[in-house]
Order: C-alpha cells, then structure tokens, then sequence
C-alpha cells in the first residue's frame, strides 16, 4: 500500500520581500541637515553619481555623510567635493580616498541651467541627500543662497512660534 507522503512546510514567504530599507529606497541614505540651516535651498536637482562598487556598499552600510559637501561646475562637468564616503570593511587591495572629488550625471539643459543660476552672487550648490531608487544611487543637490546669523535666528523663532501654536490647538482639543 502507498504511502501518502503529508508534511508541513513553512508558509511561502512573499516574493518581493523588503530588503534593507536603505537599498530599497524607503529611506535615505544619508541627509545633510546643515544644509537647511545655513542656507535658503531653493530648486533641487537629482544627479547620478559615478562611485566605485566598494563605495556603494559603504553607502548602503550606511558611512556617507554630506556635512560640508557641495557641487561645482567645472569644463562643462558637474562635480561633488567634500563627500565623505568611508571605506568599505571589505574592499580589497585597492582602497578609495574617502573624501575623493566625484562626478555627478545630470542632463545637458540642467547643467546649463545649473552653470548659469549658481554664478550669480550669493548661490551656490549644495548636496542634500543620498538616496537609492531603482537600484542607483542619486545625489540630491540644491541651488542655495547663505543665510546670515539674524535669518537663522529669525527661521528658528518662527519654528518655535509654530509649534507652540501647534500645541496650543492640540491642548484646546483635548479639553
């Protein structure tokens, strides 16, 4: 007589299963959060980055930090200075300078664009953040003007004006 062979498998596990949330894009690699307190950001711009395959994964393990980092124009090519992307645990023989010049991809009219409003007085380009999308690393980059020391305190007064208000109508609804 034939056996019936009956036994209990664990449930299929979804296909598309989350990764690391970095990697998925569902969370930012990295954010440069000075940025927005020492400068007006006003348009932002995504950019590819051409990075070596160990300095991805540093990105993805999570040791990028953009604190000083920002963009230049240079023979009609977008590079960023000052990112620091640490080094990779396990890179191999030839390791890369964490704080190297890297170049950024964008299209021909936004680098027009880009040559012409960051010459004006005052402007420069900053890196915002870096993120994945599609399985790619993108460079956020932000046409900013300075900020003096009484617009920093004026931005944080008016912060704090608003979240007192925010709080305030959040009391009134609770009594």
């Amino acid at each position: 007589m034939a056996r019936n062979n009956v036994h209990q498998t664990a449930p299929n596990k979804p296909k598309n299963a989350k990764r690391d949330p970095i990697a998925s894009g569902d969370r930012d690699a990295t954010v440069n959060r000075a940025a927005s307190h020492n400068y007006f950001l006003e348009d932002r711009f995504e950019t590819g980055m051409v990075l070596t395959g160990s300095e991805v994964k540093s990105v993805r393990a999570g040791r990028a930090n953009l604190k000083d980092a920002y963009a230049l124009v240079k023979d009609g090519e977008l590079w960023l200075l000052n990112a620091h992307i640490g080094a990779y645990e396990n890179a191999g023989y030839a390791p890369q300078a964490p704080l190297r010049t890297r170049k950024l991809l964008v299209h021909k009219e936004e680098l027009n664009k880009l040559t012409v409003r960051s010459q004006q007085r005052g402007y420069t380009l900053v890196a915002t953040r870096l993120y994945f999308k599609n399985g790619k690393i993108k460079c956020e980059i932000a046409l900013a003007k300075g900020k003096q020391s009484w617009d920093k305190r004026e931005t944080e007064r008016r912060r704090t004006a608003d979240r007192e208000a925010r709080e305030a109508i959040a009391r009134s609804r609770k009594s």
